[in-house]
């Protein structure tokens, strides 16, 4: 029987069932092998030779690959249809090699497929090939390259500014994007414009909405109307004169549909219906496609098979009739450069399998697959036809001209099953409708009695404009009939990056590629480099610190179009026309020598060339025309930037007699260095440090290191409501620094207290005959200022009388699931510390926070174990079975039989 691997034990599971038991299907769990984190993994003196290592996890799963092949002695490569998948064929047969478990005589053939069905598995079975190695050179070539950048830059960023924790070829490319978008919007000067609308009715007392277009004879540009005094002149310009309609143009327009979904657009779009990050939106996808239902989700290409565009438009017509089915089918041109690249786009596959009809129970695969499902449809339907009116309204002067615009839908179209997103939703007049106008009839402004919401929508206009994440304060002006509204408005700056606007970014930019999105988001994130609130992306000060470090020393790679100019050489190298090692001799070439003119630089020339660089945004001018870098607290030092393990800090040049720190996002910076007043002679300062916002008693001094200090207290890792930085009053901050507080004396000894702690509330107590002191978890954080001894006591005898379970009753089951299919006991889900769990034999898998208890299967649950595990459960009938029975065996079992009856090896350390 032939071996065939692929990356998952799921998708393992899967294939299976298509290929049966003349197959032999493993899994690798991705990559086997790995550039070890050390220096010389890449050895540019020595033509770029790389040193490849098994990790440890990975061991297991080679072994058991290398022990079936002693039985079966072909090799059949399935993993995924890209560059990581091919490495990853690359990997295992080197490592298969080197282990001699690969023979001269082993056929070895590398199959793809793009969806997991019996269909495209058995075609790819009947047509293997070689492993691909242009597309293994620009995998080896890329990952040289973000180790060389990585293992070499990062050092330097440790040493010359405490607290930055990496640099990377792709991510700090894509931190500069949302740096410097924060940087244009501290920048950025509101400019006042004005508007004007007015109600109008027509005879037959219909009324409709119009805008001023043309005063005094002059067409009317955004900004003509640039104060309050311009807008009231408007107004009774307007309010003052007879108007009639001037036209009436009716246009046929039409909407065609938009292209299936890469991953690109499916990251945009999942977070714009569903507010899905790029690392959910691929982690759901990947469980569709080991599923079977959808093809394979890392691909930049939007073709679509011939006989998938026959079902769609066979689906369609079934549906929605044959009105909807256009007359051709619909071509949609790939984006990759070059064949090997150039996979189909993300579509189901089968296309008569609506949502309602998949076998999920996750919320998040079923919303996605009924995305992908519902564009998939969408592009291969009729385009939406429609009417777009546009009526002119004025005086018979010529002097004053209103516009009106509507449309009418004649054809919903493709738009009967989907509309794509928009990632800042601006409201358009064209999307209104128009009651019946006619061309030279009157229009009266609307009586009084039916303006009333025309004003209120006005004012609230004005008030709530919004453009991305950033709201303008504006004011209305009426006439006196309330009829004609001119409203105040503010240029917007540029919203901030969502995860979709910022992957539509990087795509536009040809920064990275669709499977390296969610990871690099991922991680500036992890690296603390950026925080997301409300689904936008802030960069945090250790972050803005980094992009300007980079800029002002390794600026040519932190280049965008240095960046894409680079990825279009390894889409050369992955087309089979360039040689990876050229390229990365000519990289390392520049890359070494900026490297070595940085390190012989000391820190305080770096925090100079930052300072200089950062003081249009660490030093705006104030408003009293005073000195921006003259310390605000004592008045004699000036203003420097310094660096922290948090990232750095604004910090006076009189230090130690002066401590005035800020953070470098400026002066009034949301709970930094702030005094919230005195109390017993002691200034009580609110400040933020590298676990948040904390209150401090006084200041440091020689005699006093460490004055009290206490961290704002939070609630299931929300602040407390009333105690957030914003909120937090000087007497709860003296409250705060009593803590730990005493509660009373223990009968036995010793004291009791409540404190705040890392993981929160908690009491102690240490009796005189106990080496360490015994604490108790408290549920509501308020408890520690209030808990009475009585309920301490109670407590702390509880806790003593099981240690184990942290003083509480014995865990309870909220649900039980039954007996694991593959054995070894019953699947339970448990209420934990930390929120709900499943638990089963020893693996306890945490449940997801957006997962209902009652709403977990089966098939969930042995999902979430088996993540979590690492690894396939095994049966623990299997481990009794005799070695005679292996060949007999279902395939999927292979591993753990063998495992029963292990030989001897050596693990080649080189692999």
């Amino acid at each position: 029987m032939p071996v065939v691997v692929v990356e998952s034990p799921a998708k393992a599971k899967t294939i299976n069932k298509y290929l049966g038991s003349d197959y032999t299907v493993l899994a690798s769990y991705g990559h086997v092998r790995d550039l070890p984190p050390k220096n010389g993994s890449v050895d540019p003196d020595n033509d770029f030779d790389m040193t490849w290592e098994i990790g440890n996890d990975s061991r297991k799963h080679v072994k058991a690959i290398a022990d079936a092949l002693k039985e079966d002695n072909a090799l059949i490569l399935a993993t995924d249809p890209d560059r990581e998948g091919e490495a990853i064929s690359w990997h295992l047969q080197q490592a298969l090699t080197k282990r001699r478990s690969i023979k001269k005589d082993t056929p070895v053939s590398r199959v793809t497929f793009n969806a997991i069905t019996k269909v495209a598995v058995l075609e790819a079975m009947a047509n293997p090939r070689q492993v691909d190695m242009p597309l293994v050179e620009a995998y080896l070539a890329r990952r040289a390259l973000d180790y060389l950048v990585g293992f070499n830059l990062s050092p330097v960023l440790w040493r010359k500014l405490p607290g930055a924790r990496s640099a990377g070829r792709v991510q700090s490319v894509c931190l500069r994007l949302i740096v410097e978008r924060e940087t244009e919007i501290e920048a950025f000067n509101p400019q006042e414009y004005w508007s004007v609308r007015a109600l109008l009715t027509t005879p037959r007392g219909q009324e409709f909405e119009t805008r001023l277009t043309v005063l005094g004879g002059d067409k009317l540009d955004k900004f003509s109307l640039a104060n309050s005094t311009a807008a009231e002149m408007a107004v009774q310009a307007v309010a003052s004169r007879d108007l009639s309609v001037q036209s009436v143009e009716a246009k046929p327009a039409s909407r065609n549909p938009s292209a299936p979904f890469m991953t690109s657009t499916l990251q945009q779009e999942a977070s714009r219906k569903f507010g899905m990050g790029a690392k959910q939106t691929m982690s759901t996808a990947q469980r569709l496609y080991e599923a079977g239902y959808i093809t394979y989700m890392r691909t930049d290409g939007i073709d679509m098979a011939p006989e998938a565009v026959t079902e769609a438009r066979a689906e369609i017509d079934k549906r929605y009739g044959g009105t909807y089915v256009p007359e051709k089918p619909r071509v949609y041109k790939n984006k990759a450069k070059n064949a090997q690249e150039a996979h189909e786009c993300i579509r189901p596959t089968d296309m008569s399998r609506d949502a309602a009809s998949l076998k999920v129970t996750e919320a998040d695969q079923r919303k996605l697959y009924d995305l992908i499902w519902k564009r998939t449809l969408a592009c291969q339907m009729a385009s939406s036809k429609m009417e777009r009116t546009t009526v002119d309204v004025g005086s018979a002067d010529k002097q004053v001209m209103l516009r009106a615009t509507g449309q009418v839908m004649l054809f919903d179209g493709f738009m009967r099953v989907y509309e794509e997103g928009r990632d800042d939703v601006v409201q358009d007049d064209d999307d209104k409708r128009l009651p019946q106008i006619m061309m030279g009839e009157t229009a009266k402004f609307a009586d009084s009695s039916l303006v009333g919401q025309f004003t209120k929508a006005g004012k609230d206009t004005a008030k709530t404009e919004q453009s991305g994440d950033l709201r303008s304060n504006g004011s209305a002006l009426l006439s006196k009939n309330e009829s004609v509204l001119a409203l105040q408005h503010h240029t917007m700056p540029p919203p901030r990056y969502t995860e979709a606007t910022l992957v539509k970014r990087m795509e536009e930019l040809g920064i990275g590629r669709p499977s390296t999105y969610a990871s690099v988001i991922t991680t500036i994130q992890d690296r603390e480099y950026v925080r997301k609130e409300q689904n936008r992306l802030f960069p945090e000060d250790k972050g803005r610190i980094v992009t300007i470090f980079l800029l002002n020393f390794f600026r040519q790679y932190v280049g965008y179009e240095f960046t894409a100019n680079l990825e279009g050489q390894l889409d050369d190298v992955s087309a089979g026309n360039g040689d990876y090692k050229d390229l990365l001799a000519k990289f390392w070439r520049d890359f070494s020598a900026a490297i070595s003119e940085t390190s012989d630089l000391r820190i305080s020339e770096v925090l100079d060339v930052l300072d200089d660089a950062l003081a249009p945004q660490l030093y705006p001018p104030r408003e009293d025309g005073t000195d921006a870098r003259a310390c605000p607290k004592c008045g004699l030092g000036q203003l420097h930037l310094k660096s922290s393990r948090t990232g750095g800090f604004v910090g006076c040049g009189n230090y130690p007699e002066c401590n005035y720190t800020r953070p470098i996002s400026g002066e009034g910076a949301e709970g930094y260095e702030k005094v919230l007043g005195e109390d017993a002679g002691d200034e009580i300062h609110l400040k933020s440090g590298r676990f948040g916002p904390y209150v401090q008693r006084g200041e440091p001094t020689p005699e006093n290191k460490k004055p009290p200090r206490s961290s704002l207290p939070k609630q299931n890792k929300d602040y407390l409501p009333g105690w957030g930085p914003n909120e937090v009053t000087l007497e709860q901050a003296v409250t705060l620094l009593t803590l730990p507080r005493e509660i009373g004396q223990h009968p036995e000894g010793g004291a009791v207290a409540s404190n705040l702690g890392r993981f929160g509330p908690y009491i102690m107590h240490q009796m005189p005959d106990e080496e360490k002191p015994v604490y108790v978890n408290l549920k509501n954080t308020l408890d520690v200022f209030e808990i009475g001894m009585n309920h301490a006591m109670e407590m702390l005898a509880e806790k003593r009388a099981n240690p184990g379970r942290g003083g509480r009753a014995a865990a309870k089951a909220l649900k039980e699931l039954g007996e694991h299919p593959d054995g070894g006991g019953a699947v339970k889900i448990m209420d934990g510390k930390y929120g709900a769990y499943i638990k089963w034999e020893k693996v306890n898998a945490t449940l997801p926070k957006d997962v209902e208890v009652k709403d977990v299967t089966m098939d969930m649950a042995v999902q979430l174990i088996t993540e979590k595990a690492g690894k396939k459960p095994k049966k623990k009938a299997a481990a009794k079975k005799k070695p005679a029975a292996k060949k007999k065996t279902a395939t999927k079992k292979a591993p753990a039989k063998k495992k029963a009856a292990p030989k001897k090896s050596t693990e080649d350390s080189a692999s």
